[in-house]
């Protein structure tokens, strides 16, 4: 087997990883406290990556103290909005839901570079832009425009949208100039350990006020499984992508998400398709790719956490 061949294969199973975060995270919740559960994810995910990336951290140490800034920054976009926060809003909505509505970030990605980095857009960016959201609003109000004029939208939907946009902005802040020279797990392995320790007073507080650390073998399985198929192997598999097939092709794998996320949380959530999410998985799909198809390098940096 080629290089290139297994490449493809390893692309085929990173998105199935990426979006195993929502499933894998909804059902930890009966175990777990949210923000306890991102702490220890990444806490976890780190001590994993540690013994890879440390020679190069060693070697890039000037340099990455002196974007200690940034990176706590993006720790607390990446980690700690796109983590605790998003656990917490799948307490009131599912994993088909945040799965549908996360899809949205690279329209995000493509709005923000539009306002602050001057990208041009063009009419079917556009286009894409306006059925995305209009997928997201789809779901969120249960394809029942009454729920708007109502206001009766679920907390947790909006939760996850807002979250979305919290990736973006990580997303944005990755490509920053003073840090295209760091090696990308070095500063990845750094950020997520920036995201650890800014999660750790919620933690703390939860564990204090809300629920103790858990015990049950079923919950630290949880936890390991999170940090495992939903940190480190998402994104060593991603980054192999780019490395061998590069970026433009790692990016089209991307757009499986929604698919693979559906398809887990009705397999082992037991929850429902209806067809407001058949509707609105269309729209968001075909937004996200006329949005962001053309971008290649820009696109792929938009993965979920």
């Amino acid at each position: 087997m080629s290089e290139k061949t297994r490449a493809y294969i390893i692309l085929v199973f990173m998105p199935l990883f990426f979006s195993s975060n929502l499933v894998l995270g909804r059902a930890a919740l009966d175990f777990v406290e949210p923000w306890t559960q991102a702490f220890f994810r990444w806490g976890l995910a780190c001590l994993i990556m540690v013994p890879f990336a440390w020679a190069g951290i060693s070697r890039n140490r000037t340099a990455l103290r002196g974007e200690w800034r940034l990176i706590v920054l993006l720790g607390f976009f990446g980690m700690v909005i796109c983590g605790g926060f998003v656990y917490m809003s799948l307490q009131y909505t599912t994993a088909t839901n945040a799965t549908l509505i996360y899809t949205n970030s690279p329209v995000f990605v493509l709005i923000l570079e539009v306002l602050f980095r001057g990208q041009t857009v063009r009419l079917r960016q556009v286009a894409g832009i306006i059925l995305s959201f209009i997928g997201v609003a789809v779901i969120v109000m249960h394809g029942e425009l009454d729920r708007l004029m109502r206001l009766d939208l679920n907390w947790g939907d909006l939760g996850i949208a807002v979250a979305a946009f919290s990736w973006a902005v990580y997303s944005v802040l990755l490509r920053r100039p003073s840090l295209q020279g760091l090696p990308t797990m070095p500063l990845f392995t750094v950020i997520a350990a920036a995201g650890a320790v800014l999660l750790i007073p919620f933690m703390v507080w939860e564990t204090l006020t809300v629920a103790p650390l858990p015990t049950e073998g079923a919950a630290w399985a949880s936890l390991v499984g999170l940090a495992i198929f939903s940190s480190v192997l998402p994104f060593s598999a991603y980054q192999y992508g780019v490395k061998v097939v590069g970026p433009s092709i790692t990016s089209v794998f991307l757009y499986l998400l929604p698919a693979y996320g559906v398809v887990m949380a009705i397999l082992f959530l037991g929850e429902e398709f209806h067809a407001y999410h058949a509707v609105g998985f269309v729209l968001v799909s075909l937004g996200v790719i006329l949005a962001t198809a053309q971008f290649g390098r820009r696109a792929a940096a938009a993965k979920p956490a």
